[in-house]
């Protein structure tokens, strides 16, 4: 028996659904006046990640997160691109027939926020006088956000999270210089391509190895390489949703398809990148000036 905020012995409650057929007293006011099947309803409503929040509140609440159908929903849209028959299978072989747990497991890419990579270089500043050499630290960022459909928006910018995560959409207007493009995934790498247009059509390629810095958190995305090469205009595929990847597939690191546009292999700007939630966009550390953090630990 445990006691609530007023010192009231009360039994454990059972989770929504429950088979048990011992009658189950709830004396907490909230449970009294909020009926079984709207917090389900609530429930069902909220992002997997808020779940794992609301599982803290009460013994009540966390039984009824358990629900399978919350983790079905949830694996079910952040795999999408794999279909309903695969994510079945995978499931019932390879996690004991736990949604929750392939949740937990299987690594993914988040679709609530962006990938930010903070990345920070020094530049030689113009003498004065012939008596100081003064330096400049300067500050960029690398932004990715991904979509369910396979899609995902890249933008290069001097600009803070806090500011460009109003405009990383998919409709986004030319001025605001956001890239799309499409990506796949397998196990834990991520490799996505995109076509910057031009006179000489250049396609950007990225790898990706994805990690959290805890079970489930899948926030962190370590950056194996960046290439452009050139291609063809032939090659290029036409409207928003042209498959860009399935062009490159099969290219070496060096491969190019146009003279003019050599193939390279980015060395610079290789910071990892770091999840942040869109609610956390205004008040993340990320956005600090260089003079209160000069360098950026993802951990």
């Amino acid at each position: 028996m445990t006691t609530d905020l007023y010192g009231v012995n009360v039994r454990p409650v059972a989770p929504f659904g429950s088979t048990c057929n011992k009658p189950v007293v709830d004396l907490s006011l909230i449970h009294r006046s909020l009926p079984d099947e709207l917090l389900f309803e609530i429930f069902a409503r909220m992002t997997p990640y808020n779940l794992g929040k609301a599982a803290c509140v009460c013994r009540k609440w966390r039984n009824t997160v358990r629900n399978p159908v919350f983790w079905r929903n949830a694996c079910l849209k952040a795999w999408q691109i794999s279909g309903v028959v695969e994510n079945y299978k995978l499931m019932q072989c390879n996690y004991d027939s736990s949604w929750r747990k392939m949740w937990l497991s299987r690594p993914r890419v988040r679709m609530d926020g962006i990938y930010v990579s903070r990345n920070t270089y020094i530049r030689a500043g113009v003498a004065e006088w012939k008596v100081t050499n003064p330096v400049h630290v300067v500050c960029y960022y690398r932004y990715l956000r991904f979509y369910p459909s396979g899609r995902f928006l890249y933008k290069n910018s001097s600009e803070k999270i806090k500011d460009v995560v109003k405009f990383m959409k998919l409709r986004s207007t030319k001025a605001e210089i956001c890239h799309s493009g499409r990506y796949t995934m397998s196990e834990d790498k991520v490799e996505g391509a995109l076509l910057y247009p031009g006179m000489r059509p250049t396609i950007w390629r990225i790898r990706l190895r994805l990690r959290g810095t805890i079970a489930g958190a899948n926030n962190r995305m370590d950056l194996l390489s960046i290439v452009t090469s050139g291609v063809h205009e032939n090659e290029v595929p036409t409207g928003p949703d042209g498959d860009i990847l399935a062009v490159v597939e099969g290219w070496e690191d060096d491969e190019t398809h146009n003279a003019d546009v050599p193939a390279i292999s980015h060395t610079r700007g290789l910071t990892p990148f770091v999840f942040v939630p869109f609610e956390e966009a205004e008040t993340s550390v990320l956005n600090l000036p260089v003079e209160r953090m000069d360098y950026y630990v993802p951990g």
